[in-house]
């Protein structure tokens, strides 16, 4: 049985998703298929923070952290916003956040 054509795969309405909508989620969904990035999403789900109190709470280097926030950003997952001499980073969409709790939810099941 193959799989179907990307162009004709439905939605949850039924009507056709097209294809840059299929690469959009992809590009999402590589940007999130790190177990850091997934993390630090995590992290901002329960607020806004900057990058020393990403690195004091997963216990990553700074160098790393910043590196993860710009490929997240890049995805539109995350948004920075100055705040002094910080950035403060937050989610952009709750949907995202929703993505990664059942992403991790489901491996969880899996392994009991």
């Amino acid at each position: 049985m193959s799989a179907p054509h990307p162009a004709s795969v439905p939605d949850t309405a039924g009507s056709p998703v097209d294809r840059e909508a299929l690469v959009a989620a992809g590009d999402l969904l590589r940007a999130l298929a790190a177990p850091v990035r997934i993390a630090i999403v995590l992290q901002l789900l329960e607020g806004d923070r900057c990058v020393h109190e990403l690195v004091g709470s997963l216990g990553v280097t700074q160098p790393l952290i910043s590196q993860h926030l710009r490929v997240l950003k890049a995805a539109g997952v995350v948004h920075g916003e100055r705040s002094g001499r910080e950035v403060m980073y937050r989610l952009v969409d709750d949907h995202l956040s929703h993505i990664v709790v059942d992403a991790v939810a489901h491996a969880q099941e899996g392994r009991s």
